[in-house]
This record gives structure tokens, C-alpha cells and sequence, in this order.
């Protein structure tokens, strides 16, 4: 284990055995989700020519975690991960080749993929309790760093890498290859993970249902100020941060410029994340990050706020448009707040736990990132998209400050309490 305050390398992260397969599983996935998504979306409008059921798409990969991920979740903590991590896999691969044959009809497409959804939250709640398992220190946290920098990236390059591999090869092949890296993921994690035995039998849990492990879950995170209080900046946060996305289309016509330009309106953010997260990794000191929680927070929202003031008194324009993608851009430097603040989230969270608290937190994140984006869809109904940019930023200055205050006022001690507190709920 490192010193105290001295900061990881990526060297010494990628050192780590067991990290790399599940970095390279994730950039893995990620890229042949990304795939998946436009390939599914093309297939279901070229069967329907309906941009209803095309939005769909986007909207069942979101439901399992929205209508069960704290359940499902669970299975990270009942059983051994690296299990739980390869049969996921091994699931997704099989129903994706299923969904690959041509002429499968829609409904069952769409049930099809409501299957590889439901993999999605004990997955990812058990490589992320894997993770801090598997490093220590600082490394978990430039490990968080490298995780959300590939994530952003993705964003900003994958869904114009998919788009022409869509057209090149087709939908069904897409799918196929989706299919393809989960398989090959499945593989990599078997041979690369060291089993371990499940957090709730080391804890000395007996056998119990999902339920009251759930259930479980559900009372460590309420009764500790710590958890809640980092939930609440990280849902409130998102919840404000992401709305403009929801009215990108229209505001990108307000500002006077065409369809083309609304991609790089939504790769601004995800292009200032990735930055922000490289300066919060390689050039901030360890004991220093969790105290930068408070102003990145407010830097993520103040520069919406302008943006929006820009884009209501400036004339339509490329100087408008460009202030606004820059205001964008610092949005998401200030975003790399969510580095320290999952480093605290690991700290106040008990090992047995992990599992559960990743679920309900990620849960709730699907859950604002969707409503921020609905509430602004429907409050461009009423007042222009740049009002909407701007209340946005202004009301969730407002709204964050009473979460940004608790997770102050619990910092340190409180973190130690909860994971006293934790395996005496057995």
C-alpha cells in the first residue's frame, strides 16, 4: 500500500493483475454497447419507420436498473464476484447472438434486449466492489479516474465510429459483434480474476433472500448520514448538470446552427470530464481531492447557468454558439468531482455492503439522468431551450447546497461509524 498523500501512477495501477481485466473488459463492453445501441436503433426504425419505438431502445437498456438494480444488485454481495461478473458476461454473449439472427421478430427483440439489461446492475455493482477489492490507496482512485475518462471518451467517439460500422456491416452483424466481446470478456475475466469467496459469507451471514439483503442494503445507506449525504450531491448534482442535454436539439437551433452541430454540443461536457479527471488523477495530491468535492460541484453548475444567459442575450452566431461549448466544456471539468466523491463513497461503505450501496447508488443516477432530461424536454414547452440551460444551472446551485453542506459537516468520522456499524445488521 502507498504512503498516505502520495499520489498513484498509472504504471503502478496497471500493475495491478487482477485491474487489467477488468479495465480492459470494461473499455471492451463499452465500445461493443456502443455498437449495439445504434445498430438496434437503425434495425427497430427500418422495421417500423416509427422514432417512438426507436427511442425505446434507449429507454429499456435504462429499466432494469431503474425498476429492480438495488435487487438485482444484491447477487454482487451473495455471491463471489468474479462469478457473478463471468456468468453476466457469458449471458449477454448468448442472448446477443440470439438477437443477431435475421428476421427475429420485434417484440422478441425487444424482450431480448430487456434480458441483457437485467445483466447490467450485478455486473456492474460487482466490478466496482471488485475494484476496490483489488486496489488500495490512491490506485482506487486513479483507477476511478481511468474508468470515467474511458467512459467519456466513449461518448464522444463512439456513437460516430458505430454509426459507420452500422452502415459498412449492418445491424445484425453489429449485434454480433457485441455478442462477440461480451464472449471474449466472460474469458478474460475467468483467467484474470483470483476467486474469492462471497463479501456476505466472510461478513458471517447466513442464508437469506435477496430480499432482506436488499433490505439490508437499503437501512445501512438510511441510517448513515455519511451515505446519505453523498448520494444526494451525486443525484442532485447529476440531476441539474445533465438536464440540458434533453433540450440540445432545440438550443443548438436557437443558437443559429444546424443539425450537424448538435454532437458537438454534447461532446463539450464529456470532452471536459475526461480533461478534468486526467488533472484530478496526475495532479492533485490524494488528502487534497475530497476537499475539492464542494467548488467542482459548483463549477459543474455555475458555468451552466452563464451559458444559459449567454444563449438568451447574445445574438445567434458562431460567437453565441462557441461560448456556450466553452461554458459546456468548463461544466465538465468542474464534473470530476465524482473521482473523490467515489473515493469517499468506497470509505463509508463496509465490504459486504458494496455490492448493495453501488446499486442504489447507480440507480438513482439512471433515474435523475432520465427525469433531468424529461423536465427540461418539458420545460422548453413553455419558456426557450436557453431558459431552460439557464434555470438549470441556477436551480441546481440552489438545490445542491443542502447536500453539499451535510457532506462537509460528515466528512472523517462518520465514514469510520458506518463501517462499524455495518455487519451488525446481520
Amino acid at each position: 500500500m502507498g504512503a498516505p498523500g502520495r499520489q498513484a501512477t498509472f504504471r503502478e495501477v496497471f500493475a495491478v493483475r487482477e485491474f487489467r481485466p477488468l479495465f480492459g473488459t470494461f473499455l471492451l463492453s463499452t465500445a461493443g454497447d456502443e455498437l449495439a445501441r445504434v445498430a438496434l436503433t437503425v434495425l427497430v426504425y427500418q422495421r417500423t419507420s416509427s422514432s417512438l419505438l426507436s427511442a425505446m431502445t434507449f429507454a429499456i437498456g435504462h429499466l432494469p436498473w431503474l425498476l429492480g438494480g438495488p435487487l438485482l444488485s444484491a447477487l454482487a454481495d451473495r455471491l463471489p464476484r468474479h462469478r457473478v461478473l463471468i456468468a453476466a458476461d457469458v449471458t449477454r454473449a448468448a442472448l446477443l447472438g440470439l438477437m443477431a439472427i435475421p428476421g427475429t421478430p420485434l417484440p422478441i427483440l425487444l424482450a431480448l434486449l430487456f434480458l441483457v439489461s437485467l445483466c447490467a446492475p450485478p455486473f456492474e455493482s460487482a466490478r466496482s466492489a471488485l475494484m476496490a477489492d483489488v486496489l488500495d490507496g490512491d490506485r482506487y482512485a486513479v483507477a476511478t479516474s481511468l474508468t470515467n475518462i474511458t467512459l467519456q471518451l466513449a461518448q464522444v467517439v463512439g456513437f460516430l465510429s458505430a454509426g459507420a460500422l452500422v452502415v459498412a456491416l449492418g445491424p445484425s452483424a453489429a449485434l454480433l459483434i457485441d455478442g462477440a466481446t461480451f464472449a471474449v470478456s466472460a474469458l478474460w475475466l475467468a483467467g484474470g480474476l483470483q476467486p474469492r469467496p462471497a463479501p456476505a459469507s466472510e461478513a458471517g451471514e447466513g442464508r437469506r433472500s435477496l430480499w432482506q439483503d436488499t433490505g439490508d442494503g437499503l437501512r445501512l445507506i438510511g441510517r448513515s448520514p455519511r451515505l446519505l449525504a453523498i448520494m444526494g450531491v451525486l443525484w442532485v448534482a447529476t440531476l441539474f448538470a445533465y438536464a440540458s442535454e434533453g433540450v440540445a436539439a432545440p438550443l443548438v437551433e436557437e443558437l443559429g446552427h444546424g443539425t450537424t452541430a448538435i454532437g458537438v454540443l454534447l461532446a463539450a461536457n464529456p470532452l471536459g470530464v475526461t480533461i478534468g479527471g486526467l488533472v484530478i488523477a496526475r495532479l492533485v495530491a490524494p488528502d487534497r481531492r475530497e476537499r475539492l468535492v464542494v467548488p467542482l460541484v459548483v463549477l459543474s453548475l455555475a458555468p451552466i447557468l452563464v451559458a444559459g444567459l449567454v444563449a438568451v442575450l447574445a445574438e445567434p452566431g458562431a460567437l453565441a454558439f462557441w461560448l456556450v461549448i466553452g461554458l459546456l466544456f468548463v461544466s465538465g471539468l468542474g464534473a470530476s468531482w465524482l473521482i473523490p466523491l467515489n473515493v469517499s463513497f468506497v470509505q463509508a461503505v463496509p465490504n459486504a455492503y458494496r455490492g448493495r450501496a453501488f446499486g442504489v447508488a447507480v440507480s438513482g443516477l439512471y433515474g435523475v439522468q432520465a427525469i433531468g432530461a424529461l423536465l427540461a424536454g418539458l420545460g422548453a414547452e413553455g419558456v426557450s431551450a436557453s431558459g431552460v440551460l439557464g434555470l438549470s444551472g441556477g436551480l441546481g446551485l440552489i438545490a445542491v447546497a443542502p447536500a453539499l453542506i451535510a457532506y462537509r459537516r460528515t466528512r472523517g468520522h462518520v465514514a469510520a461509524d458506518a463501517a462499524t456499524e455495518g455487519p451488525s445488521t446481520s
